[in-house]
């Protein structure tokens, strides 16, 4: 997300860097820049307008002409600017100050993924808040919305409500509410029905559900590669519902981010989630801060921590450690390192959370690291047998051609990740003699070839 603006702004102040006094003539070239990149991201037009307006009077200031470093400091007021847009500094988690079941009612278009949502958010519930949640199917009209749900809870192991075929929506969430109740459930979760479009059939179910079960949250669910009709869909749904914030899903596919910049500002509504992939817990905490960060470049660290923190095991990660102060690293350890990195996000999601990726992300193109790459040499592994897993250095010529034939690939790849392998190898065993700070200090602060990716 944010991908396409992130790489124009960063130009743009590449361009301001290096110079030592920025003129009102730089400032304004530069603001004209930004405001050309804010509208082919699709950001509403008069949020663009009110984005450039406040920048200008920030920017041509005394304060940023005679600065030590006028550049940086029209990247902040840019940085400043872009947080304000999507909503200020502090993240807005769930409200759960209610006497149980805190109610969150899930309303939005249908196609919107509101269901896979609704799923995704008892996941991060369950397991962030630690609170007991049950899900309800209000959808009686889109075939097999109920089983949808059904399934989603069962894989991940959430409560979902019995179904009951011919009741209403409405006698639903009354039959949801006294379960919750009855089974001691902090949270219950309704997913109410959605249409292709908005009609007052659909608004006025929503708006008697919600006078039944007088939620606590009200979450739009909106599908952000729909660009600025989800803006229109949000603000028709906030003039008949109580909405308290919104749920951007397929953000991971959405390159501009149009919709995420213009919500807040068109709305007033706090943006609280970002569905980001298929996995059932790709539901990332919205924090205007960090995804600010990520357009300009700077990164966003601290969900990278949080992302590995979640997907890592710790026992796993302490045995490896173990391993890897002794020096030994098989190619089992190498398979599940990429493992790692595919529940991670893949390399995309990473690179996406790192700083100063922007600025080199041709050269990773052109060095062929790709997602996909990590499948093959996963596959290679996987048709190697156990002892050759742990002693790669039986595999002659005869092996490697099994080997690359059960992978469905060249004896070239079996070649390279075994080059790649034993120049990791050889980092661990040097590791395990001087330490990670002698090791760097004997590369010169470089990362040794095999490691750059």
């Amino acid at each position: 997300m944010f991908e396409a603006l992130g790489e124009r702004l960063t130009g743009v102040f590449d361009r301001l860097t290096g110079r030592g006094v920025l003129s009102e003539k730089d400032i304004d070239e530069a603001l004209r820049e930004v405001r050309l990149a804010l509208l082919d991201a699709d950001v509403a037009l008069p949020v663009v307008k009110d984005f450039i307006a406040k920048a200008r009077e920030s920017a041509t200031g005394e304060a940023v002409l005679r600065a030590v470093k006028p550049s940086e400091q029209v990247v902040k007021i840019v940085h400043d600017g872009l947080v304000d847009m999507l909503g200020g500094d502090a993240a807005q988690p769930l409200n759960f100050a209610v006497t149980p079941p805190a109610v969150i009612l899930m309303a939005g278009l249908q196609g919107s993924g509101k269901t896979t949502t609704s799923a995704k958010l008892a996941v991060r519930i369950t397991k962030v808040d630690r609170k007991k949640v049950l899900m309800a199917s209000l959808d009686t009209r889109r075939p097999a919305a109920m089983e949808q749900l059904a399934a989603l809870g069962r894989q991940a192991e959430i409560d979902v409500l019995p179904i009951i075929a011919g009741q209403t929506a409405p006698d639903i969430a009354r039959r949801a509410l006294s379960a919750a109740k009855l089974g001691g459930f902090d949270v219950l979760i309704l997913d109410t029905a959605g249409r292709t479009t908005l009609d007052e059939a659909m608004m006025s179910e929503a708006a008697e559900i919600a006078r039944i079960a007088n939620p606590i949250e009200t979450l739009l669910v909106a599908d952000s590669l729909t660009g600025q009709d989800a803006v229109r869909t949000a603000k028709a749904f906030h003039e008949r519902l109580p909405l308290t914030g919104l749920v951007l899903t397929r953000t991971d596919g959405d390159g501009r981010g149009g919709a995420a910049l213009s919500m807040r500002a068109v709305t007033g509504l706090p943006i609280k989630f970002l569905g980001a992939g298929e996995k059932i817990d790709a539901l990332e905490l919205f924090d205007a801060r960090r995804v600010a960060g990520r357009i300009l470049g700077a990164g966003d660290v601290v969900a990278l921590v949080e992302r590995a923190a979640a997907e890592i095991d710790r026992g796993q990660a302490e045995k490896m450690a173990r391993k890897m102060a002794k020096g030994q690293f098989d190619l089992d350890d190498l398979a599940e390192q990429l493992r790692q990195m595919q529940r991670m996000g893949g390399m995309q999601g990473i690179l996406g959370m790192l700083p100063g990726v922007q600025k080199v992300k041709k050269q990773i193109a052109e060095s062929g690291i790709d997602d996909r790459a990590f499948k093959r040499q996963e596959a290679i592994i996987s048709s190697m047998t156990k002892l050759e897993r742990k002693k790669p250095d039986i595999l002659a010529a005869s092996r490697k051609r099994r080997i690359a034939k059960g992978a469905g690939l060249q004896v070239q790849d079996v070649n390279r990740l075994l080059k790649q392998h034993q120049q990791m190898q050889r980092v661990m065993k040097q590791f395990s003699k001087v330490g990670m700070r002698g090791l760097l200090r004997g590369l010169g602060g470089r990362l040794p070839p095999g490691l750059g990716g």
